[in-house]
C-alpha cells in the first residue's frame, strides 16, 4: 500500500479541516479574518464557519472583540506544557541548576516564553542564609526584564511575532515595536551571547541572563542569575564568584541544556 493510499484509507474530513485551520493560524501570529481563512483554504464559507465556531467553543481559537478576526489561543501551548517534553526539560536541567546554586551561593531560574511573557518553570537556591530568588510560576515581562530581553534578542523576526499574540481586548495584534535604543540593546545581547546589567526592578542586583537555544538557533528558554555581591566573612565568602565567573558558568550550563 502506498503512502497516499494509506492516508486516504483513514481519512476524517472534519478532523482534517480543523487541523488545517489550526495549522494555518499557527503561521499567522496576527490572526486572520474568516474571509481570509476561506480564501486561503479554498473551502466553502459555511463549512469553515462551523469548524471555526467549534474551535472557538473548545478554546483552541479566540475571536477578537470585533468578531471577525481569529487567532490561536494558548490552549495548545498549555497542552504542550503538560506534555512530557517540558517535564523532561525541567527534570534534566534541575540537577545542573542545583549544582550551580550550591557552588556559587546564588539563585538561578529557567524561564520559557508563554503568551506575551516569560514564565519561570524551574528555580534553584543555594545554601546561603540570605538570597533573592524568583518563585516557579512567576510571570516576567518580555520588554522590561533581563530574562525577557534575552529571549527577544535570540529570536528571528517570525518568532518575535509569535511571542506577541493577538490582543484579547481588541482586534489589534500585540506587535513588537522596539525603540531604537531597545533594538540596539537586543543586537548587543545577541552579539556577545548574554546579557549582564543592573536589575530594572530591584537595586543592588545584577541580572545575568544567557539563552537556551533550540536547533533552529532561536531561544526556547533563558537561564538567569539575579547576582548579589556577598561581603560577609563566613563560609559563603569562599564560594564568592565574580560576575564574569558567574557568566562563564551560566554559559556552560546553557550549552548543556541547549538543543543542537
Amino acid at each position: 500500500m502506498t503512502k497516499k493510499e494509506n492516508e486516504d484509507r483513514y481519512r476524517a474530513p472534519a478532523l482534517d479541516k480543523g487541523l488545517d485551520i489550526l495549522e494555518l493560524l499557527a503561521e499567522q501570529p496576527r490572526g486572520m479574518t474568516r474571509s481570509e481563512i476561506v480564501k486561503t483554504m479554498g473551502r466553502s464559507p459555511s463549512e469553515i464557519y462551523r469548524m471555526i465556531e467549534r474551535l472557538v467553543v473548545r478554546g483552541y481559537v479566540t475571536r477578537s472583540a470585533g468578531g471577525d478576526r481569529y487567532a490561536l489561543s494558548m490552549k495548545l501551548f498549555l497542552l504542550g506544557s503538560a506534555h512530557p517534553p517540558i517535564r523532561r526539560l525541567i527534570t534534566y536541567a534541575q540537577p545542573f541548576m542545583d549544582r550551580f546554586a550550591n557552588e556559587t551561593f546564588q539563585s538561578i531560574h529557567l524561564a520559557v516564553p508563554e503568551g506575551g511573557c516569560a514564565i519561570v518553570i524551574a528555580q534553584a537556591s543555594g545554601p546561603a542564609n540570605w538570597e533573592f530568588r524568583l518563585r516557579v510560576g512567576a510571570e516576567l515581562d518580555l520588554i522590561n526584564t533581563g530574562s525577557g530581553r534575552t529571549l527577544l534578542a535570540f529570536q528571528d523576526e517570525r518568532s518575535l511575532e509569535r511571542l506577541f499574540p493577538l490582543s484579547k481586548d481588541s482586534e489589534e495584534p500585540n506587535q513588537f515595536k522596539p525603540t531604537p535604543e531597545l533594538r540596539k540593546e537586543l543586537d548587543d545581547i545577541k552579539k556577545q551571547g548574554y546579557r549582564s546589567l543592573e536589575s530594572g526592578q530591584l537595586v543592588g542586583i545584577t541580572d545575568i541572563s544567557v539563552p537556551v537555544n533550540g536547533s533552529d538557533g532561536n531561544a526556547f528558554g533563558v537561564l538567569t542569575c539575579p547576582y548579589i555581591e556577598r561581603v560577609n566573612p563566613s563560609s559563603e565568602l569562599k564560594a564568592r564568584k565574580t560576575i564574569d565567573e558567574i557568566k562563564s558558568l551560566l554559559l556552560e550550563l546553557a550549552a548543556i541544556i541547549s538543543i543542537e
